[in-house]
């Protein structure tokens, strides 16, 4: 069976585009009868060819048989929510719907703690925005549903075909060339032909670099990129992809999963640099600025610069709200058009860089015998020029969120650098 964490995909509307489904291995019903078994592995394997159609009889077969299965629970769940997609009754898609989540949840009190269970109950929880078209060019919406519909029964051809056509008729149709991509993806990896599987993953490569070219802030192309060049052995390109999947879209859950089970695979640790601030700032009315402090920090414990963090709430408090309400200088200097105060990335790294600042002043003093862990790293960061890509990443709340777009749109590259160089094979 495939364990790769690119096996399925999801075709419920455009809202949620395509999405990786994860392979969850788990032991096989030691009570199962072998009939039973039989048919267990018959549905395991259509499901893998992405014959979903014909897979789901199988699957509530094998269901009834072992029902605490988490494996067969969380695959039936998927195909329950894949198929919904091509079910044009509301009330019957709806209940489709509904039934899939609620075998999700068996599965998952059953120990399932797969990515495809997770991720398949995150898109169930929203609405249904199945009837959302894909594109606003009726001939082209026609073709990628003859795609999908494809799809799911396992007709790659056919799907591949339609896909192409849709993207024909409609040259930015994200989907069309994502899922274009995905088809080839799906060719190769069922292959044992060596060259074939190189031929077709390479196709799915320039399909999704399509995609990317249509829309480079949107996640999905680049991680299933991802996944064809690690299946090629493209360790460090996949990784690259991996990584520019989560710049596109960081605060989703499904942008992560790529370069986490990369990192799985090769045994590569990944991890944030740890900066504990011990320092809370915060404000209940304009002017009224209440500042807590570590009492370590207070102390400067064993001359290790954390009295440095005190600049941190004084540097953060000059960007809150004066006491008549109106923008504090500093805010409205550096956000001219916003009217009312809110948390961010410029405010963040000021009050970060003067820490530093503090840091560099005791040092120079002679005050400081051994930095801190958090302020070494703090430091490097600085040194590196990314102390913004630290924040946006390992910080954000809804103010701080809210720059990332304008941040992204001249510093991708710093982006980058921040996750390869500070986050990959962290030590």
């Amino acid at each position: 069976m495939n364990n790769n964490n690119s096996s399925v995909r999801c075709f419920a509307s455009s809202l949620l585009a395509a999405m990786l489904a994860f392979v969850f291995l788990a032991p096989v019903d030691a009570l199962a009868q072998p009939q039973a078994q039989t048919e267990r592995e018959q549905a395991l394997a259509l499901y893998e060819s992405n014959n979903f159609v014909a897979a789901l009889p199988l699957l509530e077969k094998a269901a009834a048989a072992s029902p605490r299965d988490p494996v067969i629970l969380s695959r039936l769940g998927f195909v329950l929510y894949a198929t919904s997609a091509t079910e044009k009754d509301l009330a019957l898609r709806r209940k489709l719907r509904e039934r899939a989540r609620k075998i999700l949840l068996q599965s998952q009190s059953f120990g399932d703690k797969s990515n495809l269970t997770q991720i398949t109950l995150d898109a169930l929880s929203q609405e249904d925005a199945t009837a959302v078209p894909f594109s606003n060019m009726k001939a082209a919406e026609s073709e990628i549903r003859k795609g999908e519909e494809a799809f799911v029964r396992g007709d790659m051809d056919n799907a591949l075909g339609a896909y192409k056509h849709a993207l024909e008729l409609d040259p930015q149709l994200y989907e069309a060339a994502l899922y274009a991509g995905d088809v080839e993806f799906k060719k190769a990896y069922a292959s044992s032909d060596e060259r074939f599987r190189n031929e077709h993953f390479d196709q799915a490569g320039i399909w999704f670099a399509k995609a990317i070219a249509i829309n480079a802030d949107r996640e999905t192309a680049y991680r299933y990129w991802g996944d064809a060049l690690d299946a090629q052995g493209k360790s460090e390109e996949a990784r690259d992809r991996f990584v520019e999947a989560i710049i596109a879209e960081p605060y989703g859950r499904r942008a992560y999963v790529g370069l986490t089970q990369w990192g799985d695979r090769h045994k590569i640790s990944l991890g944030h640099p740890k900066i504990e601030i011990p320092t809370n700032v915060a404000s209940k009315k304009p002017g009224e600025i209440s500042i807590t402090v570590d009492e370590l920090a207070l102390k400067g414990s064993d001359n290790d610069g954390s009295a440095a963090w005190m600049m941190y709430g004084i540097v953060r408090s000059s960007w809150m709200d004066r006491k008549d309400g109106g923008r504090s200088e500093r805010f409205a200097r550096a956000y001219p058009n916003e009217a009312a105060y809110r948390h961010s990335l410029a405010e963040e790294v000021a009050a970060l860089r003067g820490v530093l600042e503090s840091v560099q002043v005791q040092t120079k003093e002679k005050r400081v015998k051994k930095l801190t862990p958090s302020l070494e790293n703090l430091i490097k960061l600085n040194d590196a020029g990314l102390i913004e890509p630290y924040v946006l990443f390992v910080m954000p709340d809804e103010g701080i969120g809210r720059d990332y777009v304008a941040y992204r749109k001249s510093n991708r590259d710093k982006l980058k650098q921040y996750w390869l160089k500070f986050v990959v094979d962290a030590r």
